[in-house]
C-alpha cells in the first residue's frame, strides 16, 4: 500500500512550525490508520507498521527536544562567554566599556528571544498528549533521560573481585604445579578438555576489561560516544560496570578451575569433573538471556539485539555498533574456534569416555573450521555490501575487499597448518602479506584518518584529541607489530602441547589487546568527524512524506 499524508507548509523550528506538522501528521496518521484501518478501497495497514511509524516519530521528537536544549545551551554560554571576554578587555585596557557593550548583547535577539523556551514548552505538551498518555512524569523520561551516577558500591566489588581473582590464580598455580597437570601424560587431555572452555571466558573476559579501558577513555577525552553508537544516556554501560563484569568473569572462572583441580585431586572421576566446564558454560548463557531486570539486562538485550543484527547484516541497516562490534568479533575467532571445540566435545557427550579426539578427528569439525573462521569477515563483508547499497560510497566495497583478502589469508593458514608443504607456505606468505597491507592501510588512513601528508602535525591528522602527538606515533607502531603477529604460524615457536597452547592463547590475548587499542582511535576519529560537521542530534526519517514530492 501507497500510503501518503499531507504535510502542512511550515519550516521546522520557525514558530513551533516543524513541531506542528509533525503533530498534525501524526493525528491524521493515527486517525487514516486506526480509526479507518480499510478505508480508501480496501489497503490495509498491520499493526505493527503502526508501531513502527510510531516509534519513528517518537523518536524525532526526542531529537528535536534535544536540538533545542542544545540551542538554549549555546545561547546561555554565549552570554556567559561575552561577559568573560568584556572584562577581560576592561582589565588590559583599563576602561570601563564592558557595561554598554552588555547592554547591547542583553538586547540581542539570540539571548533576549525566548523562542527556544516557547519551542520546548510546546514539544512537551505535544509529547505528553500523543506519547504519554498525558503523563508528563512519562513524557520527561523520554525527553530528559536522567543520567546514570557513579556508584561507589561498583567501585568497591571492582576492587573486591580484582584481589579474589589475584588471590585464586595463585592458588591455581600452586595446586596445578603441585598436581603435575602440565606433566607428561595428563597435560594432553587436560589440555585438549578443559583449557577451549577456560579460554573463552579468559578472552572474553580481557575483551571486557579492554572496553572498560576505552569506556575511561572516551570519557576522560570527552568523545561522545553515547552519541556515537546511539546509546541511551540511562542505560548506557559505563567503564566501572565493564570492569565489574570482566572481573566478575574471570574470578568466577579462576575459581572454577581451582575447584576442578581440587576434584581431580580428591579422586573423583574425569568424567564427572570435567562437567564443570561446561556448567560454566550453561550458567553464562543463562544469565545472558535471563528476562528478568537484574544483571544490566538493557546491555545484555543490546548485545544480542546487535548479534542478531551482524548475522542476517544484509537484511538490516547498518549502525555503527553494528559494523563496531562486527569488528570486535573479527578479533575473536581463536574464542569462536574454542566454542566450536567445547560445544562438540560436550554435545557429542565426549566427556563421559574423556575422548577428547572423538571431534578433531571428524570430517565434519575439522570443515566447520573454515566456516568459524569465514563467518566474521564474511558478516563484516555483507555489512560492508549493506552500506553500499543504502549510500551508494564505493568506499565501502572497497573496505570488503579487505575482508574477503582476510576471509582468504585465515583460510590458507588452517589448511598449511594441517598440509605443511612448500606451495603452501608461498601461497600463505602471499595472502597474508596482502591481507596485512590492507588492513594496515584502512587501519591508518580510514579508520583513524592518519598518515595524512598535508597535516599541519606530521603524518598524522590536523585534529587531534590526545595533546601529546607521541601517541599516536607509538600507536602506529604498535598497530603494526601486533598486525604481523601471523609470522609465528611459520616460524612455529612450538616444543611441547603445553606451550603450543599458551602461545596460541597469548596471540589470542594480543589480538583482543591490538582491538582494544584500535577501539580507541577509531570512535576518537569518528567524534572528530561528527564536531567537524556540526553534528550533535541524530537525523530520523519520518513514515510520511509531502505530497508535492511526488510530483
Amino acid at each position: 500500500m501507497s500510503l501518503r499524508v499531507d504535510i502542512p507548509d511550515a519550516v521546522p523550528g520557525s514558530d513551533g512550525g516543524g513541531a506542528r506538522s509533525i503533530a498534525t501528521a501524526t493525528s491524521v496518521l493515527w486517525e487514516e490508520l486506526v480509526n479507518n484501518p480499510r478505508s480508501g478501497g480496501g489497503d490495509f495497514i498491520n499493526r505493527k507498521k503502526i508501531q513502527c511509524a510510531e516509534k519513528m516519530i517518537r523518536k524525532a521528537f526526542v531529537e528535536l527536544y534535544k536540538g533545542l536544549g542544545l540551542l538554549k545551551t549555546y545561547s546561555s554560554l554565549n552570554m556567559i562567554a561575552f561577559t568573560k571576554i568584556l572584562k577581560k578587555f576592561d582589565k588590559v585596557s583599563g576602561q570601563q566599556a564592558s557595561s554598554s557593550y552588555l547592554k547591547v548583547v542583553k538586547r540581542s535577539q539570540f539571548t533576549s528571544s525566548d523562542k527556544m523556551v516557547r519551542l520546548m514548552d510546546e514539544v512537551e505538551s505535544i509529547f505528553t498528549k500523543h506519547f504519554a498518555n498525558n503523563d508528563r512524569k512519562k513524557a520527561m523520561k523520554f525527553l530528559r533521560p536522567h543520567q546514570q551516577k557513579d556508584s561507589h558500591m561498583v567501585t568497591f566489588f571492582v576492587g573486591l573481585f580484582t584481589g579474589c581473582f589475584v588471590s585464586l590464580f595463585s592458588i591455581y598455580i600452586i595446586l596445578a604445579h603441585l598436581s603435575g597437570i602440565f606433566t607428561s601424560g595428563a597435560q594432553v587431555s587436560y589440555l585438549e578438555t578443559v583449557y577451549p572452555v577456560f579460554s573463552v571466558f579468559a578472552l572474553l573476559s580481557l575483551h571486557m576489561f579492554m572496553y572498560g579501558c576505552n569506556l575511561f577513555m572516551w570519557k576522560s577525552t570527552r568523545i561522545n560516544y553515547t552519541f556515537i553508537f546511539e546509546f541511551a544516556p540511562n542505560t548506557a554501560l559505563r567503564y566501572r560496570d565493564a570492569f565489574l563484569m570482566g572481573t566478575t568473569f574471570m574470578t568466577s572462572v579462576v575459581a572454577a578451575m581451582v575447584i576442578h583441580l581440587i576434584l581431580r585431586a580428591a579422586g573423583f572421576s574425569a568424567s564427572e569433573v570435567d562437567t564443570i566446564p561446561g556448567i560454566l558454560l550453561l550458567i553464562f548463557i543463562c544469565v545472558l538471556i535471563c528476562p528478568f531486570d537484574t544483571f544490566y539486562r538493557p546491555t545484555r538485550f543490546c548485545f544480542i539485539c546487535i548479534l542478531r543484527n551482524i548475522v542476517c547484516s544484509p537484511f538490516y541497516k547498518v549502525l555503527m555498533v553494528d559494523f563496531f562490534m562486527a569488528d570486535q568479533l573479527t578479533s575473536q575467532i581463536p574464542l569462536l574456534r574454542h566454542i566450536e571445540s567445547t560445544a562438540c566435545y560436550f554435545m557429542a557427550q565426549s566427556f563421559r569416555t574423556h575422548e577428547y579426539n572423538t571431534c578433531k578427528n571428524g570430517r565434519i569439525y575439522r570443515e566447520l573450521a573454515y566456516l568459524i573462521s569465514f563467518s566474521p569477515y564474511f558478516w563484516r563483508a555483507m555489512q560492508c555490501i549493506r552500506r553500499w547499497w543504502d549510500e551508494s560510497n564505493t568506499d565501502h566495497l572497497v573496505n570488503m575487499g579487505k575482508y574477503v583478502s582476510a576471509m582468504v589469508a585465515a583460510g590458507v593458514r588452517i589448511t598449511y597448518a594441517r598440509e605443511n608443504t612448500t606451495p603452501w607456505l608461498a601461497v600463505l606468505l602471499v595472502s597474508s602479506v596482502v591481507a596485512t597491507l590492507y588492513q594496515l592501510y584502512w587501519d591508518f588512513v580510514k579508520d583513524w584518518g592518519l598518515l595524512n601528508p598535508k597535516s599541519k602535525n606530521a603524518w598524522l591528522r590536523d585534529d587531534l584529541v590526545l595533546k601529546n602527538k607521541n601517541y599516536y606515533y607509538f600507536s602506529i607502531v604498535v598497530n603494526l607489530v601486533l598486525r604481523v603477529a601471523w609470522i609465528e604460524t611459520i616460524v612455529r615457536f612450538r616444543v611441547n602441547p603445553v606451550q603450543s597452547h599458551l602461545l596460541d592463547f597469548l596471540l589470542a590475548s594480543l589480538e583482543v589487546i591490538r582491538r582494544g587499542h584500535w577501539n580507541f582511535y577509531r570512535v576518537e576519529n569518528e567524534h572528530l568527524n561528527n564536531v567537524g560537521h556540526f553534528r550533535a542530534v541524530k537525523t530520523v526519517p519520518l513514515p510520511f512524506r509531502d505530497m508535492d514530492s511526488d510530483d
